[in-house]
C-alpha cells in the first residue's frame, strides 16, 4: 500500500486513505471486479483515482451527471494529471478528437456519461485504448430495484465484452442488499471473485429530525432562522422551488431555487452563488445535489417527502461532509399520507392508459403499425396531452414504462448543446466595431478554440468560455445575446428538448410483462411505505432505522435525533412521576392510581411510570386499574 500512500500525499496531500478506501484499491489493483458501498462523503473518488495512477493504461469512469463529470476533470488537470469528458453537450469534432487522444495514451482518465457507450464510434476506438480498469460511479443507476435506475447502464456490460478481461469497479452510496446483488448481476460479476466492502453508512454528527407540522412555510422559517450556516431544502415541484426560495427571500433569507428545467448557463450560475456563498440556502428539486463539492453543508431540509428512504438518505447525506454537527430535518403532517399514496397511480398508471399512450403516439406521429423502426421524434408533450387529453404526470409515466419495456426510447431533456455562427466577415469583425474588453475577450477565445465559424454553426460550451475568460457563464451567455441581437453573430442557446425513438416497429398495442409493470410496481408500494414509516414512527431510532433499511449490522441508536431526544425527555419524566407515586403509596393518601392525575406529565408517561412501579412490585393491574399491592 505504501506505493498508493505515496500517490495520494503527493497529489491530495492526505497522509493515508480512511475507511475502505484501502481494501477498495488493494482489490481492484488487484484486477478483481470490486463494489465499493461508501456513504455521501466517504471517499469514492479516492478509490480510483489512486490506483489508476499506479497502473499503466487509463481508466474509463462512467458518471450520469455532466456537471460531475467537468468538476472533476478540472480538479484533476489542476493537479497536473490528464482527464477528459465525452457526452452528449460535445461536439462530433470535440468527442473525436478526445476518442483519439485516448486511443493515443493522451489521458489517465475519460469520463463518459453512459449514454455514450453505446455508439459505434466509441466502441469501435475503445478496442484501440490501453484500459486498466472500468470505473461505474453511481452504480445503483444498473439496478432495476434501483431508487434511480437508468437503462442506458446497461450498456456498460456490452463493453465488457469489448474489453476482455478488464476489472469493473462499481461504486455506490446507497444500495439494499436486493440491489447489491442486483449491481453484481448486471455488470456480470462473476459469483466466485466478486469482491464487496461495505463502509457502515453511519453519520455520527448528523442528526435526523422528523418535525410534524401542519405550516411548513412557517416552520422552515423557523428552522433556517435558528440553525446557520448553508444549506439545502428540498421540494417536489419545481413551481415549489421558486415559490419556497420566495417566500425565504422575503423574511431576510437569502436563498435561490434550481431545477432540472434550468439553462446549463443558469444552472452554472446558481450553483456557483451557492457554492461561494453568495446566496446561503438553495432550494432544489431533487435535480440539484450529486456531486456538489460543498462540506461545510449544516442543514438539508425536505419540504416534501422523497419517493424512497434511498432517495432521502442520500440527500441528507449532503449535509456536514466536513464531519461537523449539521442537521436532516424531514417536515411531515398528516395530509402527506395521501399525497405519497397518490403517487403510486401516477407513477404506475394502468395499462390500458399506458397502452392507450402508445397507440396515440403512433397518431401523434402518423406513423402506422409495422413501421417506425429507429424513427426519432422532437416530442412536445404539452401538445401531446392536449391533443389526446392526457394528464401530463401519467403520460410521463407511460411513457417510461414503455421505455423499459423497449419499445420507445423516451429522454425527457436531450441536450442540445449552444451553437453561433459568425454573419459578419472575419475582415469585418474589428474593422466597424468597437467592443468592451471582456466582450473582445470573449470573441477572442471563440475565434481561436473553435474552427470553421464563419462558414457554419459550431457547438460551444458556455462554461468553458468562462473560465478562459475568467468570467461566469451567465456573464458569457448575456455578451453572445447581445452579439446576435447586433446581428453580428447567431447565437442559439443550449436548450432540451424531449425526443422519442421507435426501438422497434410500431405494434397494434404494447403489453408490458410482469417484470416491467406488476414487480416493479410491487417494490415502489414497498418504497413509498418505508418512507411513510419512518416520518410517521416515533418508536425507533432515526439513525437505527435507515441503517437497518441498508442491513448495516453496526446499527445503534444515535441518541439525538428527535426520537432518541424525545426518549430521554419522556424517561426522566416516568422517573420523576414514579418517585411521587410512590410517596402517595407510601403515607396511605391513595390506594387506586388509575385515575390520578398525573399533571405536567402527558399521558404516555403516566401509562410508563405505572408500568415502572409494576415491575416493582408496588402496584398490580387489575381489570379497572392499577392499585397498591397489600
Amino acid at each position: 500500500m505504501e506505493k498508493f500512500r505515496d500517490i495520494l500525499r503527493k497529489n491530495w496531500g492526505y497522509d493515508d486513505f480512511r475507511g475502505i478506501q484501502p481494501d477498495i484499491i488493494r482489490s481492484i489493483a488487484g484486477g478483481h471486479d470490486t463494489l465499493g458501498l461508501m456513504p455521501t462523503g466517504g471517499g469514492k473518488s479516492i478509490t480510483f483515482q489512486v490506483p489508476s495512477l499506479a497502473m499503466e493504461g487509463m481508466t474509463i469512469v462512467v458518471t450520469p451527471l455532466i456537471a460531475l463529470m467537468k468538476d472533476q476533470v478540472e480538479n484533476l488537470c489542476m493537479r497536473g494529471i490528464r482527464a477528459a469528458t465525452i457526452h452528449g453537450g460535445l461536439s462530433h469534432e470535440e468527442i473525436l478528437k478526445h476518442l483519439d487522444n485516448s486511443v493515443y495514451g493522451a489521458y489517465k482518465f475519460l469520463y463518459v456519461s453512459p449514454e455514450r457507450l453505446g455508439s459505434e464510434l466509441f466502441q469501435a476506438k475503445l478496442r484501440r485504448m490501453k484500459i486498466n480498469f472500468i470505473t461505474v460511479d453511481e452504480a445503483h443507476c444498473i439496478s432495476q430495484w434501483g431508487y434511480d435506475f437508468r437503462p442506458a447502464y446497461l450498456q456498460i456490460a456490452e463493453i465488457r465484452n469489448v474489453l476482455p478481461g478488464v476489472p469493473v469497479l462499481a461504486l455506490t452510496a446507497t444500495a439494499t442488499p436486493r440491489v447489491v446483488d442486483d449491481i453484481c448481476r448486471q455488470l456480470n460479476f462473476p459469483q466466485e471473485k466478486r469482491h464487496v466492502f461495505r463502509m457502515s453508512f453511519a453519520r455520527p454528527n448528523l442528526r435526523y429530525i422528523v418535525r410534524r407540522t401542519e405550516d411548513k412555510e412557517a416552520e422552515i422559517i423557523h428552522i433556517l432562522s435558528s440553525v446557520g450556516g448553508a444549506a439545502i431544502v428540498y421540494t417536489r415541484s419545481r413551481q415549489g422551488t421558486g415559490d419556497v426560495a420566495r417566500l425565504l427571500n422575503e423574511n431576510g433569507i437569502k436563498a435561490i431555487s434550481y431545477h432540472a428545467g434550468l439553462s446549463e448557463t443558469d444552472k452554472d450560475v446558481r450553483q456557483r452563488a451557492w457554492q461561494e456563498g453568495e446566496t446561503r440556502v438553495m432550494v432544489a428539486t431533487n435535480a440539484f445535489g450529486m456531486g456538489i463539492d460543498k462540506s461545510d453543508v449544516r442543514l438539508v431540509v425536505h419540504m416534501d417527502l422523497p419517493d424512497s428512504v434511498e432517495a432521502y438518505f442520500q440527500e441528507a447525506g449532503r449535509a456536514g461532509r466536513d464531519g461537523q454537527k449539521s442537521y436532516a430535518v424531514l417536515l411531515y403532517n398528516n395530509g402527506d399520507h395521501g399525497k405519497m399514496l397518490r403517487r403510486i397511480p401516477e407513477t404506475f398508471p394502468p395499462r390500458e392508459f399506458v397502452d392507450k399512450v402508445y397507440e396515440d403516439l403512433g397518431s401523434y406521429f402518423q406513423l402506422g403499425v409495422g413501421y417506425g423502426e429507429g424513427a426519432s421524434y422532437e416530442f412536445n408533450i404539452d401538445r401531446f396531452c392536449t391533443a389526446f387529453k392526457h394528464f401530463p404526470v401519467q403520460t410521463v409515466s407511460a411513457l417510461r414504462l414503455l421505455t423499459r419495456a423497449g419499445y420507445i426510447d423516451f429522454r425527457e431533456e436531450t441536450d442540445n448543446t449552444s451553437r453561433l455562427f459568425f454573419l459578419v466577415r472575419r475582415d469585418e469583425l474589428y474593422g466597424i466595431h468597437h467592443f468592451a474588453p471582456l466582450t473582445e475577450e470573449v470573441l477572442h477565445h471563440v475565434l481561436r478554440n473553435y474552427s470553421g465559424v464563419f462558414s457554419d454553426y459550431v457547438c460551444i460550451d458556455e462554461s468553458l468560455l468562462a473560465h478562459a475568460c475568467e468570467c461566469t457563464p451567465h456573464e458569457v451567455y448575456e455578451i453572445l445575446k447581445m452579439l446576435s441581437r447586433q446581428r453580428i453573430i447567431h447565437y442559439i442557446p443550449r436548450k432540451k428538448i424531449p425526443h422519442i425513438t421507435y426501438l422497434v416497429r410500431r405494434l397494434a398495442n404494447a403489453p408490458l410483462s410482469r417484470n416491467v409493470y406488476d414487480e416493479r410496481r410491487d417494490d415502489y408500494v414497498r418504497r413509498i411505505e418505508s418512507i411513510l414509516q419512518y416520518a410517521s414512527t416515533d418508536a425507533i431510532c432515526r439513525s437505527r432505522y435507515l441503517l437497518d433499511y441498508f442491513a448495516d449490522s453496526t446499527a445503534t441508536d444515535c441518541g439525538h435525533c428527535d426520537v432518541c431526544i424525545g426518549r430521554r425527555k419522556n424517561t426522566s419524566g416516568v422517573t420523576e412521576l414514579a418517585a411521587l407515586y410512590t410517596e402517595l403509596l407510601a403515607d396511605g393518601s391513595c390506594r387506586d392510581l388509575t385515575d390520578f392525575p398525573c399533571g405536567r406529565f402527558d399521558e404516555s408517561v403516566r401509562i410508563l411510570a405505572l408500568q415502572y412501579l409494576s415491575g416493582a412490585g408496588l402496584v398490580r393491574q387489575t381489570d379497572k386499574g392499577y392499585v397498591i399491592c397489600r
